[in-house]
């Protein structure tokens, strides 16, 4: 693939605390990054607030701030930088959910920032259940009776729609977090409360399964 030489400085979401689908292949991925990206002489700028990873060294980076990878503090890192492109896939659930967050808002189109690498549209068709399964659909790919909810009361609907046991799954998450098994609503109610997550703004698929 040839270089495009309009990019001079790349903004990297890194790897941010150690947890599952953020840990350390993300912070050996993101340091390759910034090695590849300065073999080619392109200036990098580094995001992560944890200071106990490879890519957080000097050395690897050309400048880095240790700051939440959040919407709003990677908008302030931009309009003080200006990077030519962003990249988001070496940060892991945190710095895709940061990406979607900052197109959706704008920031990325306001700053002329670039995506290198999975477009925000993919990002979203991959994670958000619903989009996915409608990709699915529209490939005639086979897949199990699904459907996805907003709300817990539209969970519960949905599993008797579809019939237990159903399999719970959260959008933008990885390492199946915040996912389960339920063979009956009890069972749904407590693994969605169980999640600690604001169902407002969380979009889960319940899917049939045969468990």
């Amino acid at each position: 693939m040839p270089k495009f030489e309009w990019i001079k400085k790349v903004l990297v979401l890194g790897s941010g605390a150690i947890k599952i689908g953020e840990a350390a292949e993300f912070d050996y991925s993101g340091s390759q990054c910034l090695k590849a990206l300065r073999e080619e002489g392109i200036e990098t700028v580094l995001i992560n607030p944890n200071i106990a990873t490879i890519q957080t060294d000097p050395r690897l980076a050309g400048k880095v701030y240790l700051l939440p990878v959040t919407p709003e503090f990677v908008e302030e890192v931009i309009t003080k930088e200006r990077p030519d492109a962003i990249m988001l896939g070496f940060g892991g659930q945190t710095a895709l959910n940061c990406g979607v967050q900052l197109a959706k808002k704008g920031i990325l189109e306001k700053y002329d920032v670039k995506v290198l690498g999975t477009p925000i549209q993919t990002i979203e068709d991959t994670e958000d259940r619903e989009l996915f399964r409608q990709s699915m659909m529209k490939a005639s790919v086979p897949i199990p009776k699904s459907k996805s909810a907003m709300t817990l009361d539209e969970a519960i609907q949905v599993g008797k729609e579809i019939g237990y046991p159903v399999i719970i799954r959260l959008a933008y998450a990885l390492g199946g977090k915040g996912s389960g098994v339920a063979h009956n609503e009890a069972e749904l109610t407590k693994s969605i409360w169980g999640t600690g997550k604001k169902w407002s703004m969380r979009l889960c698929a319940i899917t049939m399964t045969t468990a």
